[in-house]
């Protein structure tokens, strides 16, 4: 594998060479001179240079989500007049919903403002006959044009990334329906195992794909977490874990798992919560999960100080992980917490807040 010697140099970021490798430093639980930090919030994303369309009719929803050139354009409008601090990559990442992955093989989308989700593709044993991955619909040849469009007007500015891919039980539900899949798991796992080779089969050749064209271009590799590999990054996840057991978690995720990181250079797997952190021994019993991103909810899930013990856990097995806080946190998180091992998402409010926590870190390091 080929890796890129140097970081692209951006003109909205600050020394970006030593950012990216702060994070290398991290994904092999090391630390150069402080932890990396990147601010923004989990699920930022959703929000940023998003306009209201609520109102709209689904038909116009989803035109507005399909508009390549709209799309590339509201992101570089949320760049003006920013600099980058940290390790806080700017990074567009071509975006058509949570199940786009589904929609490469038949799903149909349904488009809110935020978010999209799939209808039901799988009713039937023929039906899962038919379904076949195919590069030329409309959802894949769409995020192919808005990774094109972005590439040929990124140079010196931002990063490209890769769309959200996954080819786990997570797209097994979209197919299917989560109730129904639950079901199936007890009455048809012959139908889940079926259905969960279809999903990852096709992984590597959709992967490959985008890959290819950011390579092509002198990219890194990154997606929607906004954390960079110079070879091949990946962020395995399966929310739908936390609606079963491990016992049908290590049946029916880990063999998908296990396939899905294995050509990777970096893996951080996506832990959503308690509900998938119940599946924590099956994960990192897979060597090629190299960290995980902690999401520890809403309501009573917050505030972060509640998962001191947890997150202590994982730094005893020596395991990488993002952690994201409130500013008012930091302080006491920093005070009940060891530094290694840890990569902070803080969403700040200005450019002198991130300054002043770059320098509460390092002396934190």
């Amino acid at each position: 594998m080929t890796l890129l010697q140097t970081a692209p140099q951006l003109e909205t970021m600050s020394d970006g060479e030593r950012a990216l490798a702060r994070v290398e430093a991290w994904f092999a639980n090391e630390m150069i001179d402080r932890v990396p930090v990147r601010f923004s919030a989990h699920n930022a994303f959703v929000e940023q240079a998003q306009e209201k369309i609520a109102e709209l009719s689904p038909a116009a929803r989803k035109a507005w989500w399909f508009d390549v050139e709209r799309q590339v354009d509201l992101f570089e409008k949320s760049l003006a007049g920013r600099t980058f601090h940290g390790e806080t990559f700017p990074v567009y990442w071509p975006n058509l919903g949570p199940e786009v992955y589904a929609a490469f093989y038949g799903s149909e989308l349904i488009y809110g403002e935020v978010t999209a989700w799939s209808v039901p593709l799988v009713e039937s044993e023929e039906d899962v006959e038919r379904i076949e991955l195919d590069m030329e619909n409309v959802y894949f040849q769409t995020l192919a044009a808005m990774t094109r469009l972005a590439l040929e007007r990124c140079e010196g500015r931002y990063l490209v990334g890769y769309t959200d891919l996954h080819p786990g039980l997570d797209c097994v539900a979209a197919w299917r329906g989560p109730q129904q899949l639950c079901l199936d798991m007890i009455k048809r796992p012959e139908l889940v195992e079926r259905l969960a080779e279809k999903a990852i089969a096709g992984f590597e050749t959709i992967y490959d794909h985008f890959d290819g064209m950011l390579k092509a271009a002198g990219q890194l590799s990154v997606s929607w977490m906004g954390i960079p590999s110079r070879g091949r990054m990946h962020i395995p996840s399966c929310d739908f874990s936390a609606l079963i057991s491990p016992a049908f978690f290590r049946r029916f995720g880990l063999p998908i798992l296990e396939r899905e990181v294995q050509t990777m250079t970096h893996n951080i797997f996506h832990v959503d919560g308690e509900g998938v952190a119940r599946h924590l021994d099956a994960i990192l019993s897979v060597p090629e999960v190299h960290a995980l991103q902690w999401v520890q909810g809403v309501g009573d899930d917050l505030p972060i100080m509640q998962w001191v013990p947890f997150l202590r856990e994982l730094q005893e097995r020596k395991v990488p992980v993002v952690v994201d806080l409130k500013p008012e946190e930091l302080e006491p998180f920093i005070e009940a917490m060891d530094p290694e091992g840890l990569f902070l998402w803080v969403a700040t409010a200005s450019e002198a807040e991130e300054l002043a926590i770059i320098d509460r870190l390092l002396r934190w390091s």
